[in-house]
C-alpha cells in the first residue's frame, strides 16, 4: 500500500501542471489585470501604476508570466496578492484553516444522517416512512445552498439566537483558547448546517439503493439461512459491502464541498478557501486565484486517495498495489 500512495502522490505533480496552466491560460482571457482597476484614481498616479506593471511582469507574455510563477511556487513563493497586501501562501493558509473545519464537520453532519436513513428507508422499502423520507430528501437537494443560508440568516436576524455571519466575534482576540473554539463553533453552526444537510439527499438515495442491492445477493440469503438475526445480517454482511459505493465519492464530495462552499461563504461572509477564490476571480487578483487552484487540486486529489486507501480497509478484497 505504501508504494500505491507515493505513486498517487507522484502523479499529483503532472495535474498541477495541467490545472495550472489552464487555470492561467484562463484567467487571462480577462481582459485587463488588477491594476487596471485603479486607473483613474487621483490619489494614484500613472507613473505608479506603469512601474507597478513591469514590477510584477503583468506587461509581458502570459506565457512568460506562467513560467516565472510556475518556478517561484515550485521554491514555495505563489506571489503577493494585490488586494489583501500580503504573501499568496500565508493567506491561503489562513482561510484553508476555515474551510478545512467547515467541510470536516460538513461531512461528518452529512454522512451521520444519511447512512442510516438510507439503511431505514431499505429495511422499509415503499413504506409511507420510505416514501416521506424521499420526497424531503429530493426536496431539500433541489434547494440551493445559497438561498437555504438566507432563510437561517433571516430566522437569525429575527430571533438573535444565532450569530449572523462570520467565523470569530469582535472580542475575538481578548478570548481564551477555549473560548476562541467556542467562538468559532458558534458561529460556525449556520454554515456547516446548510453544506452537511445539503449533502444528506443524494448520500441518502447512494446508501438506500446500495443496500437494497446488497440484501438481494445470495451471500444474504444464506447468512439468513444459518439462523443468524436481522441485526446482525443487517450491520455485519449489508452494511459493510453496501458502503463501499460510498466511500468511493468521499474525494469528489470533499472537492465539491469547497465549489458549493463558495456562494454559501460569501452569503454568511464565512472566510474560507471558496470565498477567497470567488472574490480574487472578480478582482482579477490572479496569484491568489491561482493558490485557490491549486489547493482545490490538491483536495481533489488527497480525498480520492483518503477514499481509495478507506476501501481497502473495508473490504478485504481490494488490495493496493
Amino acid at each position: 500500500m505504501t508504494r500505491y500512495i507515493v505513486r498517487r502522490l507522484t502523479q499529483i505533480i503532472p495535474l498541477l501542471l495541467a490545472v495550472t496552466l489552464l487555470s492561467f491560460g484562463i484567467m487571462q482571457l480577462a481582459p485587463g489585470n488588477y491594476l487596471d482597476t485603479l486607473r483613474g484614481q487621483p490619489t494614484i498616479q500613472p507613473e505608479t501604476i506603469e512601474r507597478l506593471t513591469h514590477e510584477f511582469g503583468l506587461d509581458q507574455p502570459w506565457y512568460v508570466q506562467y513560467g516565472k510563477w510556475l518556478y517561484n511556487a515550485v521554491q514555495g513563493n505563489f506571489g503577493y496578492s494585490f488586494t489583501y497586501k500580503i504573501e499568496v501562501f500565508t493567506l491561503i493558509g489562513q482561510r484553508l484553516y476555515y474551510t478545512f473545519i467547515l467541510a470536516l464537520w460538513s461531512t461528518i453532519i452529512a454522512w451521520a444522517i444519511a447512512l442510516p436513513l438510507g439503511i431505514y428507508c431499505a429495511v422499509n422499502r415503499n413504506k409511507w416512512t420510505d416514501r416521506l423520507i424521499l420526497l424531503v430528501s429530493y426536496a431539500q437537494s433541489a434547494l440551493p445552498g445559497f438561498f437555504v443560508a438566507l432563510v437561517l440568516l433571516i430566522i437569525a436576524n429575527q430571533t438573535g439566537k444565532l450569530p449572523l455571519g462570520g467565523a470569530t466575534s469582535v472580542n475575538y482576540e481578548s478570548l481564551s483558547h477555549f473560548d476562541k473554539i467556542k467562538d468559532t463553533a458558534w458561529h460556525m453552526i449556520i454554515p456547516m448546517f446548510v453544506l452537511g444537510v445539503r449533502g444528506v439527499g443524494g448520500l441518502l438515495r447512494q446508501m438506500r439503493g446500495s443496500v437494497l442491492e446488497v440484501l438481494s445477493e445470495q451471500y444474504i440469503l444464506a447468512a439468513r439461512a444459518r439462523g443468524l438475526s436481522e441485526k446482525m445480517v443487517l450491520w455485519k454482511h449489508a452494511f459493510r459491502n453496501s458502503v463501499n459505493p460510498l466511500i468511493t465519492i468521499f474525494g469528489f464530495e470533499l472537492a465539491g464541498l469547497l465549489a458549493g462552499a463558495a456562494l454559501v461563504e460569501n452569503v454568511l461572509a464565512w472566510p474560507g478557501l471558496g470565498r477567497l477564490l470567488l472574490e480574487s476571480v472578480q478582482s482579477r487578483d490572479i496569484y491568489v486565484a491561482m493558490g485557490a487552484f491549486v489547493m482545490g487540486t490538491v483536495m481533489l486529489i488527497i480525498g480520492n486517495l483518503i477514499a481509495d486507501v478507506m476501501l481497502a480497509l473495508t473490504d478485504p478484497r481490494i488490495r493496493l498495489s
